[in-house]
């Protein structure tokens, strides 16, 4: 009964996690078009204006210079789709790297520290990268993009790195995204919306409010829209070994950092009202990192020397049978699990043969798989795999 309550919470988890981070980058990618739209109408007071036609219906939408004169009513405050982007993924992040960090948070051959010392070093990570961040936007480089945005781009690549030293590939790909998407949760509690409510306070006192509080919060809205791209990169990144499992794999996250910054920017300046030709020199820039990244995933380590020319089926299955089996079998014996992880059975040699392509990438090219290596397949085993699928 506990596995199959775990396996529902963790699927709610996911669906309400999935549902409200639609909602979230729904209304940062609109908002941002909005301010990028927008055009001026010639009233005091109001930076421009934009039109709209969607659902059969026209919108117009305009943008004060500060604020109105006076606060309307009702106000809708758009914070709940970021805070609920966040308490879910860090629900997510206890329910299935914490709960189960020996097997999915962990990695003994990188740094045998135990499981309290890996989940403070995970809370660390994500809570301490968004004070590095904070404290960056807070010097006098706030005045300074470029520089800014470097830095920046070097905390979460040298995130990506120092994360893989201690814990699992995959554990520190999406613990990467996990950091950025604190850093962009936390833009909106602790920036954009403290400071859209010093504004309203200034508008019901009778006070003027301070221009600066707004672009400021400004100034972070756009920094999460830059980052929505890299973060999803990063997300999604985790179910591919290739990727997270990669010796290199924090130079891969420079790469999609780099990609999908540079197609966000494209889609910027589009909506900015640029013409195609002036912004697609970004396209290449986005297509090199990855190209790049291709070439790079596609160089492996060829196998031991030690490996024997040949290998049998019969030695093929043997190590799946001893190593993999105990999960991908009709019926698993590993604790916890009810059936065979994503219906990949492994218990024939005919298995064995047709599901060639996804040993190849979680148990040879990658040690995704077994999960922390719980089993204890040893690198010539995996190499032995490796000879028998080039053989075939």
């Amino acid at each position: 009964m506990e596995t199959v309550l775990y396996e529902w919470l963790s699927l709610l988890l996911r669906w309400a996690h999935f549902a409200i981070g639609v909602a979230w980058i729904g209304t940062s990618f609109f908002f941002v078009w909005l301010d990028l739209s927008l055009k001026p109408n010639g009233r005091d007071g109001v930076k421009g204006e934009s039109w709209m036609v969607h659902g059969g219906g026209f919108y117009r939408a305009q943008k004060y210079t500060v604020a109105p004169e006076r606060l309307p009513a009702p106000l809708h405050w758009f914070k709940y789709e970021a805070y609920g982007t966040w308490i879910t993924g860090m629900l997510l992040l206890f329910v299935i790297y914490y709960w189960q960090a020996d097997a999915f948070l962990l990695d003994p051959e990188k740094a045998d520290i135990g499981v309290p010392a890996g989940i403070a070093i995970s809370l660390i990570a994500v809570l301490g990268g968004f004070a590095v961040y904070h404290g960056l936007c807070k010097s006098p480089l706030r005045h300074h993009t470029g520089p800014l945005a470097c830095l920046v781009f070097l905390l979460i690549v040298f995130a990506a790195w120092a994360l893989n030293l201690v814990f699992s590939g995959r554990a520190a790909f999406l613990h990467v995204g996990a950091l950025v998407g604190t850093m962009m949760a936390a833009n909106v509690f602790a920036v954009i919306i403290p400071n859209q409510r010093k504004t309203v306070d200034a508008l019901i006192a009778g006070k003027d409010p301070d221009p600066a509080l707004g672009a400021e919060a400004g100034t972070r809205s756009l920094h999460n829209n830059y980052l929505t791209l890299p973060v999803l990169a990063m997300m999604i990144g985790s179910h591919y070994p290739l990727l997270y499992d990669h010796p290199q794999s924090w130079l891969i996250v420079a790469l999609l950092l780099v990609g999908s910054g540079a197609f966000k920017h494209f889609l910027n300046r589009l909506d900015q009202g640029a013409r195609f030709a002036q912004a697609a020199w970004l396209l290449p820039a986005t297509a090199a990192a990855l190209v790049v990244a291709v070439i790079l995933t596609a160089h492996r380590p060829e196998p031991a020397d030690d490996v024997a020319e040949t290998v049998s089926d019969e030695e093929a299955f043997e190590i799946v049978e001893s190593r993999c089996s105990v999960c991908h079998a009709p019926e698993p014996v590993w604790e916890g699990y009810l059936a065979a992880p994503a219906g990949v059975k492994l218990h024939t040699p005919e298995q064995l043969g047709r599901l060639g392509h996804a040993i190849e990438v979680q148990a040879v090219l990658s040690r995704a798989m077994p999960p922390g290596n719980l089993t204890g397949i040893t690198p010539e085993e995996r190499a032995a795999l490796g000879r028998w699928l080039a053989d075939r």
